[in-house]
């Protein structure tokens, strides 16, 4: 069975995190979370207020690491997937994150990204050149590395497909499904 890594840490948005895990095990594929270190992670709601000028970040679920960054053999999984929330801005420092970053854009496959999530791609390089939707406050990020950052809900650029933030899971998982169907799909049984 195809194997998917998530990247994610305390801070991650819940939806953003709990989502893709399930609506990729419906497709039929095995999904392991990764994070720091094997433990529980605090994942986060992001919401949107009105009248309030950015977004507000309640306790979410916790969320089992079913292994740590260091322990992650990237050859083992078809794609990666990166949701947002706030741990983007401190994962993208960790070593074994960009090892793993480096596998998947080196060996073309399927990556998933949403929200803040970006900023892990930004961190390695890997957008120069790229097309990406992100988060809209972290365009100057974006554009500082390299990428053409759009406003778009959802942007598929070759293997890279990604997202503006939760709200455009359907659009952004069908074409994360769609791409996976062509590049690793499940045997049918």
């Amino acid at each position: 069975m195809p194997r998917v890594l998530i990247l994610a840490g305390d801070a991650s948005e819940a939806l953003e995190t709990v989502y893709p895990h399930q609506r990729l095990l419906e497709e039929g594929y095995e999904v392991h979370l990764a994070a720091p270190s094997k433990k529980k992670i605090q994942l986060v709601v992001h919401d949107f207020v009105e009248g309030f000028d950015t977004y507000t970040e309640k306790p979410g679920y916790l969320w089992d690491a079913d292994l740590a960054f260091a322990e992650v053999r990237p050859e083992d999984y078809v794609a990666l997937v990166i949701p947002g929330g706030r741990a983007p801005e401190y994962l993208r420092y960790d070593s074994h994150v960009r090892r793993i970053v480096d596998h998947f854009v080196s060996e073309r496959k399927v990556i998933a990204v949403q929200c803040h999530g970006p900023l892990i791609l930004a961190a390695t390089g890997a957008l120069k050149g790229r097309r990406t939707a992100g988060w809209p406050t972290i365009s100057a990020d974006l554009e500082a590395a390299g990428a053409d950052y759009a406003g778009d809900e959802v942007v598929v650029d070759d293997n890279l497909v990604s997202g503006l933030a939760w709200p455009a899971h359907p659009v952004w998982m069908r074409r994360v499904v769609a791409l996976l169907r062509e590049q690793a799909p499940v045997a049918a049984g």
